[in-house]
């Protein structure tokens, strides 16, 4: 084992403080000095190094505690800015965002399905948003559908972009020099309840289900993002749940998740259940619906839209147990389209995680909707670049 050099020691130093700044929407240096272990000298050292860099700055006296009146320190949350991509199905969407987690600009076009316009339409987004003058950007994050190598940033399938191992973080490192991270998009989603949601402390465990056209689950283990050996942790909308009499899957399977409790399987399962079984509020000779629809007939008490969207709730909530069985973490949120139905939908979960899970477990465990709403994945890919504290430093001038 070899010795830490006094630069790495000096980057750690600086680190740990840097943490304290993100976590602290004010501090003293003194108060780092106690929390950190770092001798006041280091932490004055540092922090006028972060002051000259622009990344802090004094805001003024703060309370005395019987001796001298602390000058207290906090991160400007304009000094830096990152991007966040999320290539949804429908639409693509690109944001600005501050060290805050403050959208400072967005971008929002219609999805293209060809792999070639796909990728043209991620260029065209992140064209845009770099030639306005936000500056200095200091990476790229984006949420990718689909099983992605996180290491490599590469794109191995994604299905509505008929893409296959794409290397996307090269391509983009390439056009415009930042750098960049890709991700799973509920993985994104994770990162982004975790660093942006409420009540979520640095060493938290949490799994985030992002419940869309398709299902995936980001886990985050006592403050980091948990993606398995090969990048494609969290892939339950491909666990078959039912074995027989299920319906075909996009992955080649029959039966999977997706197909039971994904937006797409709302839709169709409302459509059938209307067809045979007539609807209060809808015409049951439709050829398709969307959501804000089957929202409508929801609210309104539509029987047979009930009955498909809380089907998919008993769904989640027996993959869940089996989460919860797998991991014992105890805070599982969920976000996503289907979020919309609310507590119905919520408690349909609830009930079934209760019932098909081992009680000892289930019964600690905490399932709520998240906070950031559809803007979970572009502030969870920036995120993940934002752990990277050495992008902060060395930002060119204009």
């Amino acid at each position: 084992m070899k010795k830490a050099t006094r630069q790495q020691t000096k980057e750690h130093n600086r680190n740990l403080i840097l943490r304290l700044l993100f976590e602290n929407a004010s501090i003293s240096r003194a108060e780092i000095s106690r929390i950190t272990g770092l001798t006041r000298t280091t932490v004055s050292e540092i922090v006028a190094d972060l002051i000259g860099e622009g990344l802090v700055a004094e805001l003024g006296p703060g309370e005395s505690m019987g001796g001298k009146t602390p000058i207290l320190l906090g991160l400007m949350e304009d000094s830096r800015y990152f991007i966040g991509l999320d290539l949804a199905r429908n639409r693509f969407s690109g944001a600005i965002v501050n060290l805050r987690g403050k959208i400072i600009q967005r971008i929002d076009l219609p999805e293209e399905s060809n792999a070639e316009k796909a990728l043209a339409l991620v260029f065209k987004i992140l064209d845009s948003l770099i030639g306005l003058s936000i500056k200095p950007l200091a990476g790229i994050g984006v949420g990718a559908p689909g099983l992605v190598n996180s290491a490599e940033g590469v794109v191995v399938n994604a299905v509505n972009l008929d893409w296959q191992n794409l290397p996307l973080a090269r391509l983009l490192q390439e056009r415009y020099r930042l750098p960049v991270a890709v991700l799973n998009d509920s993985q994104a989603a994770a990162m982004g309840e975790f660093a942006y949601g409420e009540g979520h402390s640095a060493e938290d465990s949490l799994v985030v289900i992002n419940v869309r056209y398709g299902i995936g689950a980001g886990i985050i283990i006592h403050g980091s993002l948990f993606q398995g050996d090969g990048g494609g942790a969290g892939e339950i909308g491909h666990v078959v749940v039912q074995r027989e009499g299920g319906l075909p899957c996009r992955c080649g399977n029959t039966g999977c998740l997706e197909t039971v409790a994904s937006v797409q399987a709302v839709e169709q399962r409302a459509l059938q259940l209307m067809r045979k079984e007539g609807s209060h509020y809808l015409s049951s000779d439709r050829q398709t619906i969307d959501l804000d629809d089957l929202e409508n007939a929801f609210r309104n008490g539509d029987p047979a839209v009930r009955q498909a969207v809380l089907e998919s709730g008993q769904a989640l909530g027996t993959a869940i147990s089996n989460l919860v069985g797998a991991l014992n973490i105890q805070t599982v949120v969920l976000s996503g389209e289907l979020t919309r139905f609310g507590e119905p939908w919520l408690d349909a979960i609830r009930k079934t995680m209760v019932r098909t899970g081992l009680q000892r477990l289930t019964q600690n465990t905490r399932i709520e909707i998240g906070k950031l709403g559809p803007n979970n994945i572009v502030l969870g890919a920036s995120a993940v670049l934002l752990r990277n504290y050495s992008l902060l430093f060395n930002q060119p001038s204009s």
